[in-house]
């Protein structure tokens, strides 16, 4: 108990003097900045004195170097975060994204002492008395665990996952930084359901630290995927595994960034990348079950006699289902897109669940079609070009004239939809790893043949409803002509 209060002290301690530092910035930019109406646009611009950028620049390095250091120093959930935040967070000062990567692949492990404490009390045995032999150092690390190699008594092989001790407890010190974080960035940019964004890392927390929840997932989508040999899964091993062991076949392979290997293998990076983004698309709009943590750690990659590419799907803690009112309005947003029309593409944000309750629909419509007339100039970019021209992009996509009152009325008019975090984060992740792996990849049109069947199926359904309203108004007009008394009593004429 006393461990888990120094904990809260020493994150809230952290965080705190990152708070407090940009509270200085901002108390000095509303004292040095001059903010002038242009007479012509109307528009509000600020001049901000040179000092005053430079000094951002050096706040901005100075947290983001304190933000690794206690993410590394606390582990546990802040360092699941800060692995998202180093890819989704494209909101975040350049530095903060550049620190955070290395939070990607450098995540220190435990002793294999902590291991043992989670054998004796979920088996009541050490890992020697249940494997033929288990290896000390583990061969990856996580935030949550960690998987050590083993051999069970028939010789075969197989990867053990142990979480770590207490981690649950940590969990629940963390998620009230978490909650408080939250409330402060709301106070600046108040968006509608927000809460709903923390109570699905909370529950996916739950998820990922319940191992029979994930053996259950793994077993369900190796079945979504067993007439496709080109994904691979491994097999639980039911009679080692508990709520905190997860035992299961050794799966061999690369790792789908290892490109060095994957060119000694003879495997073409554009027939990986083309594998990831198809699995991922029947994943969602097929199968409407789909793995929400798909970063670089997660994936391997073998390859057959003619180097054709098979995708080994690991971690299957994050697996989530997609709401049905999710897909069918992002159905309708890369329907927009691909017919340039901004009203379906507002109305598939509807759908989704976006625009508040009573908010501001009109607003919401003009910031969508002026955000999609600069997206429309990057339409024929792929997702790595993009990546490269990222200064171009948010030069584009920028926004610095907007007033932070303005920005807080209007998102007063948004609203985030329960469980779309997980779309959202599996998203930007499975695209950000597409990009990395082949940059000049389509993967709009890579998945277009898993959409297609639904717009077709959806024009057809509204078809079909348009040809019965036009019969049914026209057999009532019908009707009404051949009718005479109230009575019903067709008349002479």
């Amino acid at each position: 108990m006393i461990s888990l209060i120094v904990r809260f002290a020493r994150a809230l301690w952290a965080f705190g003097l990152i708070l407090a530092d940009y509270l200085i910035q901002h108390g000095l930019t509303k004292l040095f900045v001059k903010r002038e109406r242009d007479p012509v646009t109307g528009q509000i611009r600020r001049k901000r004195p040179k000092w005053l950028k430079e000094r951002r620049e050096r706040l901005d390095q100075r947290n983001a170097q304190r933000t690794l250091d206690a993410m590394l120093r606390l582990r546990g959930v802040y360092i699941k975060l800060g692995q998202v935040l180093s890819i989704m967070g494209g909101f975040l000062p350049r530095p903060y994204v550049k620190k955070l990567q290395v939070l990607q692949d450098k995540v220190p492990p435990h002793s294999f002492h902590d291991v043992e404490k989670v054998f004796l009390k979920q088996l009541g045995k050490r890992p020697d008395a249940c494997f033929r032999s288990i290896e000390r150092e583990p061969v990856a690390a996580a935030s949550l665990g960690q998987v050590h190699v083993a051999y069970l008594a028939d010789g075969s092989k197989v990867a053990v996952k142990i979480l770590y001790p207490q981690i649950r407890d940590v969990i629940r010190v963390d998620m009230m930084i978490v909650r408080m974080a939250l409330r402060v960035y709301t106070w600046f940019v108040p968006v509608g359901g927000v809460e709903n964004s923390y109570n699905s890392l909370v529950d996916l927390l739950r998820r990922e630290t319940d191992y029979l929840h994930e053996a259950e997932c793994m077993t369900r989508m190796a079945k979504n995927f067993e007439g496709d040999p080109d994904v691979l899964f491994p097999k639980v091993v039911p009679e080692l595994t508990t709520s905190d062991i997860l035992t299961m076949t050794f799966m061999d392979g690369v790792k789908i960034t290892n490109f060095e290997a994957l060119e000694a293998m003879g495997v073409q990076r554009r027939a990986v990348a083309t594998l990831l983004v198809q699995s991922f698309y029947k994943q969602l709009f097929v199968h409407r079950f789909f793995h929400a943590d798909p970063h670089p750690g997660n994936f391997l990659v073998q390859a057959d006699a003619e180097g054709k590419p098979k995708l080994v799907v690991l971690d299957f803690g994050a697996i989530s289902e997609a709401k049905d009112h999710l897909i069918e309005g992002l159905i309708d947003v890369v329907h927009g897109l691909f017919t340039g029309d901004s009203d379906k593409l507002l109305d598939g944000f509807g759908r989704m669940g976006f625009v508040a309750e009573g908010g501001d629909r009109e607003s919401l419509r003009n910031l969508t079609k002026t955000y999609f007339g600069k997206l429309m100039k990057f339409k024929d970019r792929s997702p790595g070009a993009l990546m490269r021209d990222r200064k171009e992009v948010r030069k584009e996509f920028g926004n610095p004239e907007m007033d932070i009152d303005d920005l807080r009325e209007l998102m007063k008019s948004v609203h985030y939809p329960e469980t779309w975090f997980y779309v959202e984060r599996a998203t930007v992740l499975l695209f950000w790893l597409s990009a990395t792996i082949d940059p000049n990849l389509d993967t709009v049109q890579v998945g277009f043949p898993y959409i297609m069947p639904l717009l077709m199926e959806r024009n057809r359904k509204a078809a079909d409803e348009r040809a019965a309203q036009k019969a049914a108004a026209k057999q009532a007009a019908l009707e009404d002509g051949g009718l005479g008394d109230p009575g019903g009593v067709p008349s002479a004429s």
